[in-house]
């Protein structure tokens, strides 16, 4: 849905920054600004500035900032979309109707609908529990050591007996039979006619990340197979980019998550305070779950079950959070099966303790291989590291290789000297050494890597927001075209016109992005982590390097797009050249 620029400005004006975040954080004024404890991560110490003149918040612990639409999209997970519907709501801003095709009005319809009837049958599964029918489901929760709070907290319900009576329930409600079956709640065949996809459960509602019923869960009360059923795939339901507790773990304040197998244990790690818990639904982990987890933390630890199942499904999962760039470690629970069990015999403390003494997953999964082969002999001894070189070529940043080679070599009694020379001769053999090239400048020097650059630019433009003077100072030296991501060109030119017309806001700014990952990116160019230097000299020569290094960027990336036969090109280029040299030679003041 496209919102008109002018409609996105007066929404995110109307929604004082200071007002809208004090609703989550609890915020004290210091001087001109106001400051509370980071939602983003864990802190003692309040770090997390918020500004009403610049409409802005950053945090000095982990980096994060951005304007009232960026810190909606990160601390309630909604959409650019949604958090503008949320502020104009708050604001009374009446939006305009969005303009749908009549294929996607239906399909956005019947999600609405869905989540609607999911609702009302979560609504009925709990009344259920607490009823006389419910009297076993309940007694069953009771002894697994749930207590009321948690019971009402995660929903839990139950489904009676009869095969048919939520769908009798919902039909009496005004629900239309297709509808009850496209939301995955009843089945139809000859021999039964419609009847009740879950009946005779406990059943745990599954909720998206706002909460939204989406699916269920049923464990069953008697002898009956399968003993855990799940919803089907429905418009709203894709399990494998879902987890169940997720709408609750967010909120956590810790940095990691806990992922388990199963809704029981979940529902115990948060009773007994993990509140970070989380499982995938009655499937393998996914890369889907992985690009999901990585929106909230970027270190998980395996929490599954200490059988062979468990243990196999947690190595299955180490590579996939890594791909995604998560790290993962691996907390065993023996000699219990998993967390639900291990807290009620030992209690929250020692399972903390698991925690701490948890495993790195690259050498779990090491751990695990040296059953395959027989460590007493030489041959054995021999293959074992053979394959544990083909899996150190995973790691394709070569300092964390190294640091795992390193790690290997210590906790297996084997020289670094030969391990790296294994995997060098791994690497040959299987085709995947290649030597490492960066691209050369005119003058034969390589050019400075691309995040050194990018970094740079930031800098720039944070230095630009934070002072008149420096912005005076650094764009009388560097233009937009000086900054070579399209990203932080479009940024630079925004920010230059909006200093041309008299009113710097970077507020403002950030409404120009509205597609999620745009949006993110942008606000993180306004807040780059500066080094505080110890004197005034230090600060001018190092502000003077980072203009040096973007202008000298900017001209080797003019050159390589330059076409040979554009004389007014070359002429120009020349001319930047010439105004480098003497930029060498000129001092900069910050005064």
């Amino acid at each position: 849905m496209y919102y008109p620029d002018e409609l996105i400005e007066e929404i995110r004006t109307r929604n004082d920054i200071v007002d809208v975040i004090s609703g989550y954080v609890r915020l004290q004024k210091k001087g001109s600004s106001y400051f509370g404890l980071c939602p983003f991560h864990n802190e003692k110490s309040p770090s997390f500035s918020v500004s009403r003149q610049k409409q802005m918040y950053y945090c000095f612990g982990c980096g994060a900032g951005g304007n009232v639409y960026t810190f909606l999209m990160e601390y309630e997970n909604f959409s650019f979309v949604e958090a503008v519907k949320y502020l104009a709501d708050r604001a009374g801003i009446e939006l305009p109707e969005a303009e749908y095709s009549k294929e996607a009005k239906a399909k956005a319809d019947l999600k609405t609908s869905i989540l609607e009837v999911n609702k009302t049958a979560a609504k009925y599964f709990y009344a259920q529990l607490k009823s006389e029918r419910g009297t076993q489901a309940y007694t069953y929760l009771k002894d697994r050591g749930l207590s009321d709070e948690t019971i009402t907290a995660f929903g839990l319900g139950y489904s009676n007996k009869y095969s048919d009576d939520l769908y009798k329930y919902l039909r009496g409600k005004g629900y239309s039979e297709e509808l009850i079956r496209q939301a995955g709640l009843v089945n139809t065949d000859e021999k039964h006619g419609v009847y009740d996809k879950f009946w005779n459960r406990v059943i745990f509602p599954i909720m998206d990340v706002n909460s939204r019923v989406i699916g269920f869960g049923g464990r069953v009360m008697g002898d009956a197979k399968p003993k855990y059923l799940n919803s089907p795939e429905t418009p709203v339901f894709d399990k494998s980019r879902n987890l169940y507790g997720l709408n609750r773990a967010r909120t956590s304040r810790k940095p990691y998550f806990l992922l388990c197998e199963g809704y029981m244990d979940v529902i115990s790690l948060h009773q007994a305070g993990f509140t970070n818990a989380v499982a995938s639904l009655g499937t393998a982990l996914t890369s889907g779950h992985a690009s999901l987890i990585k929106r909230y933390v970027h270190e998980v630890y395996l929490t599954y079950d200490s059988d062979d199942a468990g243990t196999r499904a947690a190595l299955r999962a180490v590579p996939i959070l890594r791909e995604a760039g998560i790290s993962a470690k691996v907390v065993r629970m023996d000699p219990y099966k998993d967390p639900d069990e291990f807290i009620k015999n030992l209690g929250a403390e020692e399972y903390e303790k698991r925690i701490q003494n948890a495993r790195n997953g690259f050498m779990f999964s090491l751990e695990m291989l040296e059953r395959e082969f027989d460590m007493a002999s030489p041959e054995g001894k021999t293959d074992f590291f053979r394959e544990t070189a083909r899996r150190l070529l995973s790691f394709e940043d070569e300092l964390e290789r190294n640091n795992y080679i390193e790690a290997v070599s210590s906790a297996y009694k084997v020289s670094r000297e030969s391990l790296e020379k294994l995997v060098a001769k791994t690497a040959v053999s299987a085709g995947m050494a290649k030597p490492v090239s960066r691209p050369k400048r005119a003058d034969g020097a390589e050019k400075p890597k691309e995040d050194g650059i990018l970094t740079s630019q930031k800098a720039l433009l944070t230095w630009m927001i934070e002072s008149e003077k420096l912005y005076r100072t650094i764009s009388s030296l560097i233009s937009p075209d000086d900054f070579t991501e399209g990203i932080y060109r479009t940024v630079a030119e925004l920010l230059y016109e909006q200093h041309e017309n008299g009113g710097l806001n970077p507020a403002k700014i950030l409404d120009h992005f509205t597609a999620e990952e745009e949006h993110r990116e942008a606000a993180s160019l306004f807040h780059t982590k500066i080094r505080q230097l110890n004197s005034k000299e230090e600060e001018e020569q190092a502000l003077k390097e980072i203009i040096l290094r973007v202008k000298a960027h900017g001209i080797d990336a003019k050159s390589s797009e330059l076409d040979p036969t554009d004389m007014a090109g070359l002429q120009r280029l020349m001319e930047e050249k010439r105004k480098l040299e003497d930029l060498r030679a000129l001092h900069i003041s910050i005064d």
